[in-house]
């Protein structure tokens, strides 16, 4: 492991002004997102729209890095150059969705477990052999009666450090993902305990495995009111929730935190992320606080292409605003006027 590199590209990653495009999602869930503009998910169409936004001129005003997954880092574009080049030559930094999806947790109904640990070293070695230069692994957590339980808290959180130490032992950053979800009618005070006990797990288990928090990113969950709360909290609370409960449970040698839009609409995650990082900046936080947004860099330019090439600069345009805005709210310099 070559400490030094991976620190230098965590940095990089959450480097001021820039934060992260996910563009892993699963082949189930892009053919859902694919559904809802009555376009087939085929191998060319996903193709075609990845390479659209990898390609949009100046992004990388704002992209540090992309998510992809298995299929897109081995895919060319339509030139025949490899995708992974296309998005390098833009100076933007490829990174792969490495776990293989949740499943069950067996004697815990409600909860998850996320799986792919078996012959990860070998995808690993592969993942970087095809330029991957950082990882991610998500673990989800529900909030209802009882849970997330401290089983559930436990065995993702062993997952995580697992997957976190074999990427480091790769020469590439890990980035755990440990999300609460935001489904159900819960207030945002039980959002904060589920999130600070899942992140004091999550980084027990890290020193535990001797991972090197410095060359490590976190990507986490807002700390939010559940989406059907009778009451939801405006940004200010979120922000201030948000930042207290990282204050409690991460350490300060962490060099960043990306956030997940986590199901939140567009106007909404990026006006709380501004909120917490107009916080964070007040309370001193000692982190990087940035995104790593999949549907809330994507909803606008998925719509404004609609599977039809021809559409092609409404897509970038589309894409490039959301890019805009965001990069915007990462430095708390976002103001709803931006939208116009």
């Amino acid at each position: 492991m070559n400490t030094s590199q991976i620190t230098e590209t965590a940095v990089e990653l959450v480097a001021p002004g820039k934060g992260i495009l996910a563009a892993d999602e699963s082949s189930n869930t892009i053919k859902r997102r694919f559904d809802s503009i009555n376009v087939e998910s085929t191998e060319e169409n996903r193709r075609n729209y990845r390479e659209l936004l990898f390609r949009t001129e100046g992004v990388n005003e704002f992209i540090s890095g992309i998510i992809l997954y298995d299929e897109t880092i081995r895919q060319n574009g339509a030139d025949g150059a490899p995708l992974v080049q296309v998005i390098r030559d833009r100076g933007i930094i490829p990174g792969i969705k490495v776990d293989t999806g949740v499943k069950p947790l067996a004697g815990a109904p409600g909860e998850q477990v996320t799986e792919g640990l078996d012959g990860l070293r070998e995808r690993l070695a592969e993942y970087a052999g095809l330029g991957a230069r950082f990882t991610k692994w998500r673990a989800t957590y529900a909030i209802g009666p009882g849970i997330p339980s401290r089983y559930c808290n436990d065995v993702n959180a062993h997952a995580l450090a697992r997957f976190a130490a074999l990427s480091q032992e790769a020469g590439l950053v890990p980035i755990v993902e440990p999300e609460v979800l935001m489904d159900g009618s819960h207030d945002i005070t039980q959002c904060f305990e589920a999130t600070e006990s899942a992140l004091r797990e999550v980084y027990a288990h890290l020193a535990a495995h001797r991972v090197v928090l410095e060359g490590a990113l976190l990507k986490t969950n807002m700390v939010l009111s559940g989406k059907d709360a009778a009451c939801r909290a405006g940004p200010e609370e979120v922000g201030e929730k948000t930042v207290v409960c990282l204050k409690r449970a991460v350490p300060a040698s962490v060099p960043g935190i990306v956030f997940l839009s986590g199901g939140q609409g567009d106007d909404e995650a990026t006006a709380n992320l501004n909120a917490l990082n107009r916080y964070a900046a007040e309370a001193g936080a000692p982190w990087e606080l940035s995104f790593s947004f999949g549907r809330g860099l994507q909803a606008a330019p998925l719509k404004a292409w609609s599977g039809n090439m021809a559409n092609k600069e409404r897509t970038r345009k589309a894409f490039y605003h959301r890019a805009y805005v965001t990069a915007a709210a990462r430095r708390g310099a976002y103001s709803p006027e931006m939208e116009e």
